[in-house]
Protein backbone atom coordinates (compact mmCIF):
# COMPACT_ATOMS: atom_id res chain seq x y z
CA UNK A 1 0.00 0.00 0.00
CA UNK A 2 3.04 2.53 0.90
CA UNK A 3 4.51 1.63 -2.29
CA UNK A 4 1.19 1.84 -4.59
CA UNK A 5 0.42 5.88 -2.27
CA UNK A 6 4.57 6.72 -3.27
CA UNK A 7 4.31 6.14 -6.77
CA UNK A 8 0.93 8.17 -7.22
CA UNK A 9 2.66 10.80 -5.61
CA UNK A 10 5.31 10.57 -7.86
CA UNK A 11 3.64 10.38 -10.88
CA UNK A 12 1.35 13.30 -10.24
CA UNK A 13 3.99 15.81 -9.43
CA UNK A 14 5.40 14.25 -12.53
CA UNK A 15 2.50 15.30 -14.29
CA UNK A 16 2.43 19.17 -12.50
CA UNK A 17 6.30 19.80 -13.57
CA UNK A 18 4.89 18.89 -17.07
CA UNK A 19 2.20 21.14 -16.87
CA UNK A 20 3.73 24.03 -15.40
CA UNK A 21 6.12 24.48 -17.84
CA UNK A 22 3.81 24.90 -20.86
CA UNK A 23 5.24 27.93 -22.73
CA UNK A 24 2.55 30.83 -23.57
CA UNK A 25 0.47 30.96 -26.21
CA UNK A 26 2.51 32.86 -28.55
CA UNK A 27 -0.16 33.32 -31.17
CA UNK A 28 -2.59 34.96 -28.20
CA UNK A 29 -4.54 38.16 -29.54
CA UNK A 30 -4.14 39.24 -26.39
CA UNK A 31 -1.49 41.86 -25.28
CA UNK A 32 0.63 41.57 -22.63
CA UNK A 33 0.03 44.15 -19.43
CA UNK A 34 3.30 45.56 -20.19
CA UNK A 35 5.73 46.01 -23.18
CA UNK A 36 8.46 43.68 -22.64
CA UNK A 37 9.87 43.73 -26.19
CA UNK A 38 12.73 46.23 -27.64
CA UNK A 39 10.95 47.08 -31.05
CA UNK A 40 8.70 49.87 -31.32
CA UNK A 41 5.36 47.92 -31.34
CA UNK A 42 4.86 44.63 -28.96
CA UNK A 43 1.57 43.47 -29.52
CA UNK A 44 -0.46 43.02 -32.67
CA UNK A 45 -3.21 45.24 -31.78
CA UNK A 46 -1.07 47.93 -30.56
CA UNK A 47 -1.65 50.69 -30.22
CA UNK A 48 -4.54 49.36 -26.75
CA UNK A 49 -6.38 50.85 -25.37
CA UNK A 50 -6.79 51.53 -21.75
CA UNK A 51 -6.02 53.67 -18.53
CA UNK A 52 -3.07 54.81 -19.14
CA UNK A 53 -0.47 55.91 -16.51
CA UNK A 54 2.61 57.47 -18.71
CA UNK A 55 2.51 60.66 -18.03
CA UNK A 56 3.84 62.71 -21.13
CA UNK A 57 6.97 63.41 -20.21
CA UNK A 58 7.49 59.79 -20.11
CA UNK A 59 5.99 59.20 -23.47
CA UNK A 60 8.32 61.54 -24.91
CA UNK A 61 11.25 60.21 -23.22
CA UNK A 62 10.28 56.66 -24.23
CA UNK A 63 9.64 57.99 -27.81
CA UNK A 64 12.98 59.19 -27.58
CA UNK A 65 14.53 55.99 -26.25
CA UNK A 66 13.40 54.40 -29.30
CA UNK A 67 15.07 56.81 -31.71
CA UNK A 68 12.53 59.56 -32.24
CA UNK A 69 13.16 62.87 -32.35
CA UNK A 70 11.67 66.36 -32.69
CA UNK A 71 8.19 64.88 -30.72
CA UNK A 72 5.91 67.37 -30.75
CA UNK A 73 1.86 67.44 -30.32
CA UNK A 74 1.97 64.77 -28.03
CA UNK A 75 -2.00 64.66 -26.08
CA UNK A 76 -3.67 61.99 -24.64
CA UNK A 77 -6.89 60.84 -27.14
CA UNK A 78 -10.45 59.63 -25.25
CA UNK A 79 -8.68 56.17 -24.86
CA UNK A 80 -6.03 57.03 -23.12
CA UNK A 81 -3.38 56.87 -25.65
CA UNK A 82 -0.32 59.53 -26.30
CA UNK A 83 -0.87 60.70 -30.21
CA UNK A 84 1.74 62.91 -31.75
CA UNK A 85 3.97 63.57 -34.37
CA UNK A 86 8.15 62.65 -34.29
CA UNK A 87 10.78 62.13 -36.48
CA UNK A 88 12.49 58.78 -37.26
CA UNK A 89 15.24 58.09 -40.11
CA UNK A 90 14.52 61.57 -41.50
CA UNK A 91 10.59 60.95 -41.80
CA UNK A 92 7.88 62.53 -39.90
CA UNK A 93 5.35 60.11 -38.77
CA UNK A 94 1.92 60.27 -36.49
CA UNK A 95 3.26 58.43 -32.94
CA UNK A 96 1.31 56.62 -30.51
CA UNK A 97 1.97 55.54 -26.96
CA UNK A 98 -0.05 53.26 -25.05
CA UNK A 99 -0.66 51.92 -21.60
CA UNK A 100 1.81 49.07 -22.40
CA UNK A 101 3.99 51.52 -23.46
CA UNK A 102 4.01 50.03 -27.54
CA UNK A 103 4.75 52.41 -30.03
CA UNK A 104 3.21 52.48 -33.11
CA UNK A 105 4.04 54.95 -36.09
CA UNK A 106 2.34 55.78 -39.69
Amino acid sequence: MKHVLLATIAALTVAGTAIAQTTPDTNSTTPPAVATGSGDTNTMAAPVPGKNSFTQAQARRRLEKHGYTQVSALKMDNASIWRGTATKNGKTVDVAVDYQGNITAQ
